[in-house]
């Protein structure tokens, strides 16, 4: 196992952050650790990279020991926080080779993932000078020097703008080809983008832990469509297995089918024979949603 947490439990103060939270991650997965804010995500990644000590309870990294080899957990992850600490007066460039001295390792791996994290165009700026999503960037090459086997993404695309979501969530599925990550985010379309499992957490404890695979089979699916003009709902409801249709705001409509299959292609045609143009159109997971409605009561 990459990751390991057996019944980690934290306290602060009178508040319980951790109760008993148990769970595996094999090597290879990208698992999504959702939940609303102050369910403990940020607490349990901050246990599993060394930043607190769990008041009862084991956990492993890479088979290291998070109290026993704090030394070699650290060396075997890449962290990305939540607040993402950068020298903001510091060349991109410069903040890398500071942190190539840092873990030790050889400088030509600077080069390696400047261009890895898609840095390139930007790697003569200063930080200061970058958007939220290349600061995000230099972050990911940050945690990713020293080639670490596992990473933990603590809210990798808090703030940023849909072009900077896509952008985020292409590098770290290319980035999980290789190792295991571990998301966390409180966003479900996070998950349903890069994600192959999901761990629920909900004031502090583990309340579901499936597999994107098992939730994509529901026999149910809603698919959310921006156009370029009104369209009269009647119209919608003739497209095949439609079970409602709902205007949600604007020209966004939420269309959901009783049918697995995926019905993007059908709504795309609809728009091309209806001479509409599709300025936006998803799938979302109705059974990942309802799950998370259902256990966290949000």
């Amino acid at each position: 196992m990459s990751i390991t947490a057996q019944n980690i439990t934290k306290t602060f103060g009178k508040q319980k952050a951790l109760n008993s939270v148990s769970f595996d991650i094999k090597k290879g997965e990208i698992v999504g650790f959702l939940g609303p804010n102050g369910a403990g995500k940020s607490t349990m990644m901050r246990i599993l990279t060394t930043y607190y000590k769990a008041d009862v309870g084991e956990a492993a990294v890479n088979g290291y020991d998070v109290l026993k080899e704090e030394r070699s957990v650290q060396k075997s992850i890449g962290y990305l926080p939540e607040h993402n600490p950068l020298y903001l007066e510091m060349y991109v460039k410069e903040y890398l080779a500071f942190n190539a001295d840092v873990y030790k390792v050889a400088k030509n791996r600077i080069a390696e993932v400047i261009e890895q994290t898609g840095l390139t165009p930007e790697a003569h700026k200063k930080i200061g000078q970058l958007s939220k999503g290349y600061r995000q960037r230099v972050g990911l090459a940050a945690a990713l020097l020293h080639d670490p086997d596992v990473l933990i993404l603590d809210e990798p695309t808090t703030g940023l703008d849909p072009n900077q979501l896509i952008e985020i969530r292409k590098l770290i599925r290319e980035i999980g080809k290789k190792k295991t990550i571990l998301l966390s985010t409180h966003i479900m379309k996070e998950v349903e983008a890069v994600c192959d499992r999901v761990i629920i957490i909900n004031k502090g404890e583990i309340v579901a832990d499936k597999r994107l695979e098992e939730l994509r089979e529901a026999e149910e699916q809603i698919i959310e469509v921006e156009f370029d003009y009104r369209v009269e709902e009647v119209l919608l409801n003739q497209l095949p297995n439609v079970k409602s249709v709902k205007n949600t705001g604007g020209f966004i409509y939420e269309i959901t089918f009783n049918t697995a299959k995926d019905m993007r292609p059908a709504v795309f045609d609809f728009a091309h024979d209806n001479k509409l143009k599709t300025l936006q159109l998803s799938r979302k997971n109705k059974n990942l949603e309802s799950l998370f409605t259902e256990l966290t009561g949000e």
